[in-house]
């Protein structure tokens, strides 16, 4: 229990905040504000850093800091020399041994408190803990030299941990924020209670004042983020050297956390199933929207749950050169959609435009059809067909 109570400072391994980390999606921006909130629990940004590989490594340098337990002068080091190497210039703070430190300092500290936040979020929400500690209590930093006021006021402030409370108010509450939370029982609870540091004591709902623009949430808690929304509103601006470059490390992303084959196989085993894998998104647009005659910048590639079932009943052996699809084989449409062999003529189906494209993978050629899935939000193409021919 003792693991939970103790607070690990920054400079020791921390495995929930590390994970988190990893996780995030590196999504360039202009700006800081491009994206606020919750979205920083799915993405990794650097204001004005649109360079892919640039951010991939300025991602890299900031786990390693996580991982090896190093300060804010050794990422110092690490954030010039990747500058240099991208030759990235005009970023705030450039020019000045003041503005790099300063820049530096935002970076370094803003992911390594948002991170620690958020695994800590998920220690201090561990069903067993939770039993013998329901109840959290804000705690102020004693090491800030100029404390704000209204996070000094919340020090000692204890409810429980499902209290609307720590949906916005769960630190770092600002920049520069070292506030944090501990669990307690029930005994200290009461105490609280006693001595005026209870519920009552909290600011009604809505009530933000005292925490930054963007920081009224709750780092890790966003599990049901669409992340999908966040980056297709971006991928739309972007252009196609960042939408490419995007999307691959989306496909990174997805398939750490649900493997295709993994999706078909529950889709086959339960035919009840009614669910949406989200594949990537289409990487270079320019041929599909030409077959197409539809703008499908920014769209997703999607598998719906019922497809490996379709192709199951329709689209198996045929006596010849056709095999039936393996769970393992459908890990390859974004292969094929985005690296197609042949892209033939989009049929027209009365309804939604389709478009069929071949590759050849593993000495075998993957026929795939695609449906466009309009729609404002949410825009798709999704499998409507697939076979493949072995040409033995």
């Amino acid at each position: 229990m003792g693991d939970y109570v103790q607070l690990p400072p920054w400079n020791k391994p921390f495995a929930e905040q590390l994970a988190f980390f990893k996780k995030k999606l590196n999504l360039p921006t202009e700006q800081w504000d491009d994206i606020l909130r919750a979205a920083h629990d799915k993405a990794f940004i650097v204001a004005g850093a649109q360079n892919a590989d640039l951010l991939a490594d300025l991602h890299t340098a900031v786990a390693k800091a996580i991982d090896k337990g190093l300060g804010l002068e050794a990422f110092r080091k690490d954030f010039k020399t990747l500058v240099a190497k991208h030759g990235w210039t005009g970023w705030t703070g450039e020019g000045s041994k003041a503005g790099v430190a300063w820049r530096t300092k935002v970076i370094y500290q803003t992911n390594m408190s948002t991170s620690y936040a958020a695994g800590r979020w998920q220690q201090l929400n561990d069903p067993d803990l939770l039993k013998a500690m329901p109840y959290w209590r804000y705690k102020h930093s004693d090491s800030v030299l100029t404390p704000r006021p209204l996070h000094l006021s919340w020090d000692g402030l204890t409810l429980p941990h499902d209290h609307a409370f720590w949906i916005t108010h769960f630190p770092p509450n600002g920049w520069g924020c070292h506030c944090r939370v501990t669990p307690v029982n029930k005994a200290e609870f009461m105490q609280a209670v006693a001595s005026g540091r209870g519920p009552a004591e909290a600011p009604k709902a809505g009530d933000t004042e005292g925490i930054d623009t963007g920081f009224d949430y709750a780092p890790g808690a966003n599990v049901d983020l669409s992340l999908r929304q966040v980056v297709q509103d971006k991928l739309i601006t972007y252009p196609p050297a960042i939408t490419k470059a995007l999307t691959r490390d989306i496909n990174r992303y997805i398939n750490a956390e649900d493997l295709v084959p993994d999706f078909v196989k529950r889709s086959i085993d339960k035919p009840t199933l009614t669910e949406t894998m989200w594949l990537g998104f289409v990487e270079d647009p320019a041929v599909l929207s030409k077959v197409l005659k539809e703008d499908v910048t920014g769209y997703m590639v999607t598998l719906r749950s019922d497809m490996p079932r379709h192709v199951e009943r329709h689209h198996g052996q045929d006596g010849g050169t056709q095999r039936p699809p393996q769970p393992a084989d459908y890990a390859f449409l974004i292969d094929v959609i985005n690296a197609p062999d042949k892209v033939i003529e989009g049929q027209d189906t009365g309804k939604f435009a389709r478009v069929v494209l071949l590759k050849e993978i593993n000495g075998e050629v993957f026929r795939a059809t695609f449906e466009v899935q309009p729609g404002k939000r949410n825009k798709a193409l999704t499998l409507v067909s697939l076979v493949i021919k072995t040409g033995k």
